[in-house]
């Protein structure tokens, strides 16, 4: 019995300090969202004080929300996937031409974009669980592949007129004693998409599977240590096969929400956003080498960089390079953060 405790110790240390370092970055990101957005309100208003500013912010990243979730999964796992934003361009392109075109409806078009995330999702993860492929090669080839099936489906822009889409892309969900009066005195109350509550449930969801679910603990260990996990009798490659799998699951379900909030297929669609995801999940509290990460974390991620991105944009600087500027230094400032984190992460492990 006194053989077996050490171990056990160890790997109890293991896993409060991993649990530890995941709580530190969380705090950051939240404390950097909030000091942020209270800066604007008090310095730029511009809209800052209302609630539906806010809100608007959830609306329009709704879909990179939940890619930067499955971005999330698959780089606690210590891998990476860069076709998320060319799948949702695809899942666009294909939805808008099966409503359009081939009479499909709303429900077959759900179906549609799902499979699709979900083939990705299999076949990448297969090539890099099992035959052992480099993440960012197989899913850099995952990339140019969408891209060329968006092109060879259609190289033009289709708006989508389909009756029970647009009721779909246009219904809002009212949020009760939150809002604003208008110049005329009228209340108007706040809003949501309906892309906005998929999305917040699919962070509920992947925040309890990773928190309290024995496939949540295995993309952790995983992560931290493949033969340590080996060790510890955990199946690896179905692990690695499964992050992937779900990070196409979240590409084909981000894309049907890009899709619902642009209402229209286009093979410009989402371009950058695989690069906005990486910069998400980062700024939330995931390390690039794996082991560390938290989907609520990811939510104040995506929240932090639109924010940072509209304080640029009402300051006056206009020109795309500002932002991407701006995006750039703040990348490098969580890195550091991280890199002290790894660094103590190290000592502990030594």
């Amino acid at each position: 019995m006194s053989i077996n405790t050490p171990a056990l110790n160890g790997k109890s240390l293991k896993r409060r300090s991993s649990y530890t370092d995941t709580n530190l970055l969380l705090i950051i990101t939240i404390a950097v969202f909030i000091v942020m957005y209270v800066c604007a309100v008090v310095f730029l208003k511009k809209g800052f004080t209302k609630p539906q500013m806010f809100f608007n912010i959830l609306n329009e990243n709704a879909s990179l929300l939940v890619l930067s979730c499955g971005m999330t999964l698959v780089m606690i796992t210590g891998g990476i996937d860069i076709s998320v934003g060319q799948v949702t361009s695809l899942v666009c392109m294909a939805c808008a031409v099966h409503l359009e075109q081939n009479g499909g409806n709303v429900f077959t078009s759900i179906l549609l974009a799902l499979g699709i995330g979900l083939a990705f999702g299999i076949v990448q993860g297969f090539l890099v669980a099992y035959l052992e492929f480099q993440p960012f090669i197989v899913t850099l080839a995952g990339l140019f592949f969408a891209k060329g099936l968006t092109t060879i489906i259609s190289s033009d822009r289709i708006s989508v007129t389909n009756e029970a889409f647009v009721k779909l892309c246009r219904y809002e969900v009212t949020i009760p004693f939150l809002g604003s009066v208008n110049k005329k005195g009228i209340f108007i109350p706040a809003y949501v998409e309906i892309g906005v509550v998929v999305a917040l449930v699919l962070v509920v969801l992947l925040f309890c599977m990773l928190r309290w679910t024995k496939l949540g603990r295995n993309f952790y260990a995983v992560g931290g240590n493949n033969q340590s996990a080996n060790m510890l009798g955990i199946n690896v490659k179905l692990t690695k096969f499964l992050a992937h799998v779900l990070c196409g699951l979240c590409a084909g379900i981000g894309g049907y929400l890009f899709f619902l909030h642009a209402c229209s297929g286009s093979p410009l669609h989402a371009q950058g956003a695989e690069m906005n995801a990486i910069a998400s999940s980062i700024i939330g509290g995931t390390l690039l080498s794996g082991g560390v990460g938290n989907i609520a974390g990811t939510l104040f991620g995506v929240l932090s960089l639109s924010t940072i991105k509209m304080i640029v944009t009402s300051l006056g600087f206009d020109d795309p390079w500002w932002t991407n500027i701006t995006v750039a230094l703040m990348l490098c400032i969580f890195l550091l953060v991280q890199s002290v984190i790894l660094s103590r992460k190290n000592k502990t492990k030594k």
